[in-house]
């Protein structure tokens, strides 16, 4: 896994969990449920037979479901094991993105098998951002040429598709041929990984670009930018509400972050320690 990658989405990481929401003056604001107080002080990894555990204090970590936590890769471990470290007085449940994943893939509270998954990342094609462009405002639509088509021709010859986008409100029709050839990606990847997957996916609202950015093709800030291509376009005309757009824009960074180093974790094997035998 590169190392500057790895970096990066620490720091973006590091940037979502400490947002701090601030509502402007004169603004009514929600009353939500106080999060639950920091019980521990201390944490730590845990190497074991059947992976890698984390402990709070002197208690293991179990998932919503009171599943024991246990992962393969003592990176992910250790990345989890930050985020509660990371917590102040209060657990912040909301900002801990790589905890939440391995919590879902490990309860996969709806039960999701590899087809369901599979099936779900290809849906998602035909309602993908960057393959619904338009032709009615001669701006954007250059805009979209401009940042858009580079990467869905990096796609067509990654994956050797020939995805097409559309430029009215009609899905683009995605070939039986196409799907396939996607779809066995997809099914080269663990049940595990498949959440970090879809994870960047609903983030971005895009396979597309979910698939550049977890291959390198482009960085998690860059990935983001392009999901928010037509929105930023349209700021410029109506104006932008710093507090709230920035925010948005810094949570979807540190979301994205987070599916990107679950997969690479997930999926390397370089980050599974063998035990010599003795």
């Amino acid at each position: 896994m590169n190392k500057q990658l790895i970096t990066n989405t620490i720091r973006l990481l590091r940037i979502g969990s400490g947002i701090k929401w601030q509502a402007p003056a004169l603004t009514a604001v929600r009353q939500y449920a106080t999060p639950p107080k920091r019980f521990y002080k201390t944490t730590n990894v845990l190497s074991t037979d059947s992976g890698y555990e984390v402990t709070l204090d002197h208690r293991k970590l179990k998932t919503p479901n009171g599943t024991l936590f246990t992962v393969k890769s003592e990176p992910l471990a250790i990345a989890v094991a930050t985020e509660f470290d990371a917590q102040k007085e209060h657990i912040e449940r909301s900002r801990m993105h790589i905890s939440a994943l391995c919590f879902t893939a490990i309860d996969n509270p709806n039960k999701l098998t590899k087809p369901d998954m599979v099936n779900y990342l290809l849906n998602f094609i035909a309602t993908d951002t960057v393959l619904f462009q338009y032709d009615n405002e001669k701006d954007l639509q250059e805009l979209q040429q401009n940042e858009w088509d580079p990467v869905i021709d990096w796609f067509n010859q990654r994956f050797e598709t020939n995805l097409q986008k559309t430029m009215d409100i009609t899905p683009p029709q995605v070939s039986d041929e196409d799907k396939m050839k996607i779809a066995k990606h997809f099914h080269s990847y663990s049940l595990e990984t498949l959440h970090g997957y879809i994870f960047a996916v609903d983030t971005l609202k895009s396979i597309v670009l979910a698939c550049a950015v977890i291959e390198q093709k482009i960085t998690v800030e860059r990935a983001v930018a392009l999901s928010r291509l037509e929105e930023e376009y349209q700021l410029k005309f109506w104006g932008r509400v710093e507090w709230a757009h920035d925010f948005s824009q810094q949570e979807l960074q540190a979301r994205l972050a987070a599916a990107v180093l679950f997969v690479h974790l997930n999926c390397s094997e370089n980050f599974i320690k063998q035990k010599s035998i003795i």
